[in-house]
């Protein structure tokens, strides 16, 4: 980067911080440090929720996932709509009316203590280890621009994170997230025009659309079905992204994510009234779908753009110094020929497609379409197999270049200035996400284990100061976590919903046997029924990893919200009937 794009960066960042820090003051209470005093509005509330889902992840390999798999990811918010609905009708109403700091004391309440500990240490598990790898996606800007030790640069971003999440708790997040936002939009549509006022002069909008669509990148509904080898048609349960999966699979994470984890109940709690959350939330479920479509559209935008113009066989470019310096170098350099061969091929090939689209020429069109998606099967291959070469053990690298694709064009094509406010977007959308989280953390850990176990009588003034002691020590581990995150293989906007899929069905089955089952009353019943649920997701996600059986990680979800609901029922049963025999034979 140029001296003008650190300016607007470290500008950018420094005005953020310092505007958290002024929102920060508040009443010194459980009450003012994690809920705001109940006093906000539903426009902020929708921000912050807004704000607590889109981290730098969303920026980061989103637009990275449409360049490589298209956009059929969007189909993985199909549900969320639904599920906000949902929320504002059953969960919202008790959780203000019971007034709860956290999701989960309502269900010691409803049930008994030891089914709140479990619930919230699972919360505490999935969104402490999410949140680290939340914290890794910046970092690797910051590394790879710089060549920064990527240790490093995870303990500078945490720490300047940590210091506006302990100031000022709830109302510094939400406050933030409102400006971050404002920022995060702006700069993503001055992303797009740019992608598009790079085209030749003759490709406009609707041609690279086109491009894009003909090699298989608007592929936004998707429906799971697949060649059986017998003949006819069959649902390919191994597919992560398609309509069913979307709908099913994605509204019971959104339930589980919206209606049960603490980071967001926790954004929808401080409103000034149930109408109020419900708007947000519902305007949540209106505007998150496009918003998303948006950013995956940038990507496909970016992919027209690469057609235009060279693309390197890998946007990683530590992974290809590793490739360079092992045995393996002499056939990568085959293959990075070969592909650049083939990218002087596409180059005609897309110039000669953008010319029979403006003529109306349909034979010509045609032919040039099946030439060009011919030429982009061989340099998918070619990238494919190098892939491959970086993951093998003679490398020992990793392939999946998904989250460096967005960031490489953003550097090497992007005017100055424009490149430190993208940065800056990358870093304000991952503190948003990361500093909500985080004082979720340190709410679930204040309520539900602190002032449950101890037995010290404490002031409001005590549990605000050991709110930031927990606020600063979920920051600490969070950090520890990205520390372990290099290597993870996934993109990450994936690998965090594959972490809170392993999770959520479970949490959200106990809240759905709690809400719905009022028959079941026994704690023991819900307690054991969430061990076991939580054993078969994760028996079948071990199945599914080393392909002994088919399916999308997106399945987990209603896995695990069904086998709770199931094994509560079955052990409600046992437990009543084992109860009546006692009675009886105490008669």
């Amino acid at each position: 980067m140029n001296p003008f794009d650190w300016i607007v960066l470290i500008v950018t960042l420094l005005c953020t911080i310092l505007y958290g820090l002024y929102k920060s003051r508040t009443t010194h209470n459980l009450d003012g440090y994690f809920l705001s005093n109940r006093s906000m509005p539903w426009g902020l509330v929708l921000l912050s929720i807004m704000g607590t889902q889109a981290s730098a992840i969303t920026f980061i390999s989103a637009p990275g996932q449409a360049y490589t798999d298209g956009m059929r990811f969007v189909q993985y918010y199909f549900g969320l709509p639904i599920a906000m609905i949902v929320i504002c009708i059953s969960f919202v109403p008790i959780f203000s009316r019971l007034r709860v700091y956290t999701a989960y004391e309502y269900l010691e309440n409803r049930f008994d203590g030891k089914t709140r500990t479990l619930t919230s240490f699972l919360f505490l598990l999935s969104r402490g280890l999410s949140t680290g790898i939340s914290v890794f996606a910046p970092s690797i800007i910051l590394s790879s621009l710089l060549g920064w030790n990527i240790y490093w640069t995870n303990i500078l971003l945490g720490g300047l994170l940590i210091i506006y999440t302990m100031s000022g708790g709830a109302k510094a997040v939400a406050y933030t997230q409102q400006l971050q936002l404002a920022i995060i939009f702006v700069g993503m549509f001055l992303a797009a025009y740019m992608v598009v006022n790079m085209l030749p002069e003759n490709v406009g909008f609707f041609d690279a659309l086109h491009v894009s669509g003909k090699l298989g990148k608007l592929n936004v509904i998707t429906s799971g079905m697949e060649k059986a080898d017998g003949g006819g048609y069959r649902f390919n349960w191994s597919d992560q992204y398609n309509i069913w999966s979307g709908i099913i699979g994605g509204f019971f994470l959104a339930l589980s994510y919206f209606g049960t984890d603490q980071s967001q109940v926790g954004r929808y709690l401080t409103a000034k009234s149930v109408t109020q959350s419900r708007m947000g939330l519902l305007m949540n479920g209106l505007v998150k779908v496009p918003m998303q479509f948006l950013i995956l559209l940038i990507g496909t935008l970016v992919f027209t753009f690469y057609q235009f113009n060279k693309a390197p066989i890998l946007f990683n470019q530590s992974q290809v110094s590793k490739i360079e310096n092992s045995p393996l170098k002499d056939s990568f350099y085959l293959a990075r020929d070969a592909y650049d061969s083939l990218s002087v091929q596409k180059q005609s090939a897309v110039i000669a497609f953008s010319a029979a689209l403006d003529s109306g020429n349909e034979f010509q069109k045609a032919s040039t379409a099946e030439y060009l998606q011919t030429l982009q099967k061989k340099s998918d291959s070619l990238r494919a197999k190098v892939k491959g070469w970086i993951n093998s053990k003679q490398v020992g690298g990793d392939g999946n270049d998904t989250n460096y694709i967005f960031l490489s064009f953003v550097v090497d094509y992007l005017p100055q200035g424009l490149v430190g406010l993208l940065i800056a977007i990358i870093f304000l959308a991952s503190w948003g996400s990361i500093a909500a989280a985080i004082n979720s953390l340190a709410s679930s850990s204040m309520i539900d284990f602190h002032k449950r176990f101890t037995r010290k009588k404490e002031t409001g003034e005590d549990q605000y100061k050991l709110s930031k002691w927990y606020t600063l020590v979920w920051g600490i581990f969070c950090i520890v976590v990205a520390m372990f995150t290099y290597n993870i293989g996934n993109s990450l906007i994936e690998a965090v919903n594959v972490l809170g899929s392993l999770f959520y069905g479970v949490i959200l089955g106990v809240f759905l046997v709690a809400f719905f089952f009022k028959n079941i009353k026994n704690g023991s019943a819900v307690f054991w029924a969430a061990l076991l649920g939580e054993c078969i997701v994760l028996l079948v996600f071990a199945l599914a990893k080393f392909k002994v059986i088919a399916l999308g990680f997106l399945w987990l979800n209603p896995i695990g919200a069904f086998a709770v609901i199931g094994f509560a029922l079955l052990l409600n049963a046992i437990l009543k009937r084992k109860r009546a025999i006692g009675e009886i034979n105490t008669i």
